[in-house]
């Protein structure tokens, strides 16, 4: 096992937890109650600080800053953290917050993501692996977003949203309601545009996939998005991506859906 390479000029607090071959660079500043996984790596001036544990082999940029307290009136010190998983590049002035009381206390972000530079997640939020956040997108508080999901640049997540697996939201583009799984998204309001037909090829979504998923957009688009999707479960055969849809729509939410033009 490697011992960690941590320049002179930075700061690690008693009580920091530093696995193996961990590389922290010029300017540092780790707190006592910070946890860094094996081959983490810090380039140099990060902040990583409250309750929080990184995991392995993520690599953090200039002044990010990772697990400061949440950006909300409500939080009053309580206990907090935050829990990134694993290989993520979380690129510079990206920030993270850890949950608060009125949330569960925990955010959690997943493993194999891209945070370009000045990123956000707010206090509260659950973030999928592989997930893809643009220059300057910001997801606030309390926000699901599932495996795959892409928030493109300068666009802003509504708090409370749920974004379902494999939905692509477009740059510039404000969402207030939840998005289906493999949804596209865009425009300064966002409105659902379809079906994310890069993101489901990339997946290896055959042509029979696409076919179903359009069949059952075109449906529910003709109701209320929870009245189709009941009817719709209740069919037989229903292909694994529109069933992930379906249990989606029906799953445990008090927002609405953002929905096709008409």
């Amino acid at each position: 096992m490697a011992e960690a390479r941590i320049h002179p000029s930075a700061v690690i607090e008693e009580g920091a937890r530093i696995g193996d071959d961990v590389e922290i660079g010029p300017f540092c500043v780790i707190g006592p109650q910070v946890t860094l996984a094996d081959r983490v790596v810090l380039k140099s001036h990060v902040v990583v600080t409250g309750e929080t544990t990184i995991g392995e082999e993520t690599v953090i940029f200039p002044f990010a800053s990772i697990g400061e307290v949440p950006q909300d009136l409500k939080f009053r010190g309580e206990r907090a953290r935050l829990e990134v998983g694993a290989r993520n590049r979380i690129r510079e002035y990206v920030t993270m917050n850890p949950g608060t009381e009125g949330g569960g206390g925990i955010t959690r972000v997943g493993d194999d993501g891209l945070f370009m530079a000045g990123s956000h997640v707010a206090h509260d939020c659950q973030i999928g692996d592989r997930v893809i956040l643009v220059n300057n997108a910001s997801v606030a508080g309390h926000c699901h977003l599932e495996d795959d999901v892409i928030i493109g640049g300068l666009s802003g997540v509504h708090q409370w949203v749920r974004i379902g697996r494999g939905a692509m939201i477009g740059a510039v583009t404000m969402v207030t309601a939840d998005v289906i799984p493999y949804g596209l998204v865009q425009g300064p309001r966002g409105r659902l545009d379809g079906l994310n037909l890069v993101g489901l090829k990339r997946r290896g979504a055959t042509r029979a996939d696409i076919i179903a998923l359009r069949e059952m957009l075109g449906d529910l688009s003709r109701t209320s998005f929870r009245e189709g999707a009941r009817l719709r479960a209740q069919e037989e055969g229903t292909s694994p991506m529109v069933r992930d849809v379906l249990e989606f729509i029906l799953g445990p939410s008090d927002r609405s859906f953002l929905t096709m033009k008409t």
